[in-house]
């Protein structure tokens, strides 16, 4: 009988652009102070990438740290697979733009779930491992959101920063990825989008000058409460599955989306702050790159030990969600 193979994760990287963008530069913006920043989401400060870097850049220095932890070299890597709202361009993909910058060929291609990009990506890239089509995938999350904000949005301008994390994933004897739990509802699809730019509405004289290509979020209230509520559920419905309990978990990684948020979804499962990363004070909310870039953080402050059972979970347009579970350098089987 041949063994099943599992998918674990052998190394990890982020890059965070150089620039620092604290607070008080939103003061001169729009209505708004440090304090009130602060109070409403955890964050101080985030970083913005430079005039002429873009998504890839980003990507890219991230992949390479990863495949340095992991001891792989770029050329082993079978398949990229990029989360990214902010492609390099519509087409290529970023992950073509990353394999094109990497002197690589491999197939590569990018998943759009927003927030929620780096869970629909982890899973996908799981599949791959465990089926035997791939030995090595990269799976990033990257975004310049700086490149798609309304800087006179107070409700908006003040979340998002740019960032890249990456993971390599190689088989293991025993299961690394335990599991992942996806979900989405398009009923509520206009309550976080970018209206213009795709075939709805093309790009045109009249939507640039109505600033139709930026984030807009007309119901914050209601994403707030859509994010408590499916991040939640949804590591309930995984740790059912996986047979686990919250109490097993030994960290939870949310998507830093807002500090507020990340408090509630772990109260909810009844998991302290000691076992709860909340990672967005110096980052900001990076869309599918703030799982792998907070997950990189806190292994390296030493907050992931071998065989420790994590829990990300996360939330984005769409509206989409999803949670993976993972056991951190799982022992043989």
């Amino acid at each position: 009988m041949t063994a099943r193979r599992h998918a674990t994760i052998a190394g990890v990287g982020s890059r965070l652009p150089d620039r620092v963008v604290p607070n008080a530069e939103f003061e001169r913006l729009v209505e708004t102070s440090d304090e009130w920043i602060r109070e409403r989401t955890g964050i101080a400060e985030r970083r913005f990438a430079a005039e002429g870097e873009v998504t890839s850049d980003l990507a890219v220095e991230a992949m390479r740290r990863a495949l340095d932890e992991a001891g792989v070299a770029p050329e082993q890597v079978d398949l990229i697979v990029c989360a990214t709202l902010t492609p390099d361009t519509p087409i290529p993909a970023t992950a073509v733009w990353v394999q094109r910058k990497l002197g690589i060929s491999c197939p590569a291609f990018d998943v759009n779930a927003a927030c929620a990009g780096f869970s629909y990506a982890l899973s996908t890239a799981t599949a791959f491992i465990e089926s035997g089509a791939a030995e090595t995938v990269v799976v990033i999350g990257a975004e310049i959101l700086s490149r798609v904000m309304d800087f006179g949005d107070r409700s908006t301008c003040v979340l998002f920063g740019d960032g890249a994390g990456a993971v390599v994933l190689r088989p293991s004897d025993g299961p690394g990825v335990l599991g992942s739990v996806l979900g989405a509802d398009g009923t509520a699809a206009e309550i976080l989008i970018i209206p213009a730019g795709g075939s709805a509405r093309p790009a045109s004289f009249e939507t640039v000058a109505a600033g139709d290509h930026v984030i807009r979020m007309p119901a914050g209230r209601e994403v707030f409460k859509r994010a408590v509520v499916e991040m939640a559920n949804a590591c309930r419905q995984l740790l059912e599955k996986s047979g686990a309990t919250p109490d097993d978990v030994d960290l939870l990684i949310p998507h830093q989306a807002n500090a507020r948020i990340m408090v509630a979804v772990a109260e909810r499962l009844g998991i302290g702050p000691d076992r709860a990363v909340v990672d967005v004070a110096d980052v900001g909310n990076t869309s599918a790159a703030s799982i792998p870039i907070a997950l990189d953080r806190a292994w390296r402050a030493g907050r992931i030990h071998d065989g420790d059972l994590v829990l990300l979970t996360s939330f984005g347009a769409g509206l989409a969600w999803g949670a993976n579970l993972i056991r951190w350098n799982p022992p043989a089987s």
